[in-house]
């Protein structure tokens, strides 16, 4: 047991941070959303995490992004960020795949990945629903983050089932999206009740 989970060992036990260690989890766009929370799968001892994402770090990005710093614009973000969880855990596999997704390469990137889960940070409609049903279609568990772009109030963030989400615009165009394919699946989403400030 290394010592830097020690922590994460009496709070939730041996038995489920070696399951933390064997599970393979992808996570598909690294900027506010996902370069958090793939820090938070390394600090907790995730095994294995795949970075999806084709964006460089731009300035505008310093205010709300863990890979972005002055010293890290023009970069990948995949790069920037897989070389900060292998500095927390250099024991994981991290692979960044620094590509833009969509229905002609995702499947065959779930299929190869034999991911246990998939995050969804992605902010384009129509790679986030080529994306979502493609898990689905493989039985991949997957969490989707919806807006939150031009919002700050903690408070209104919410967390339900996707065709129960209100008060999000990007969730009405994603249940939109995938209209055909509700009350087959369910998916869980990430949202804010907030109004987007102007």
């Amino acid at each position: 047991m290394k010592e830097q989970f020690s922590r994460t060992e009496m709070l939730i036990g041996n038995e489920s941070v070696e399951k933390l260690k064997n599970s393979r989890v992808a996570v598909f766009g690294i900027g506010g959303v996902g370069g958090y929370v793939v820090e938070a799968l390394a600090r907790a001892g995730v095994g294995h995490i795949t970075l999806v994402d084709s964006d460089k770090v731009d300035i505008t990005n310093i205010n709300r992004q863990m890979p972005a710093l002055v010293s890290t614009v023009g970069q990948a973000k995949c790069d920037v960020v897989a070389a900060r969880l292998r500095d927390i855990n250099p024991d994981a596999e991290i692979v960044p795949l620094n590509m833009f997704v969509g229905a002609e390469n995702i499947p065959a990137l779930l299929d190869g990945g034999r991911f246990d889960f998939v995050v969804d940070a992605i902010d384009t409609l129509p790679q986030k629903g080529d994306l979502i049903v493609a898990c689905w279609q493989r039985s991949v568990k997957i969490v989707s983050s919806l807006g939150a772009g031009a919002k700050g109030d903690l408070s209104a963030i919410r967390r339900g089932d996707l065709w129960r989400s209100e008060h999000c615009v990007l969730g009405k165009n994603v249940r939109r999206l995938l209209r055909e394919y509700r009350g087959r699946y369910k998916l869980p989403v990430i949202y804010s009740m907030e109004d987007a400030r102007k």
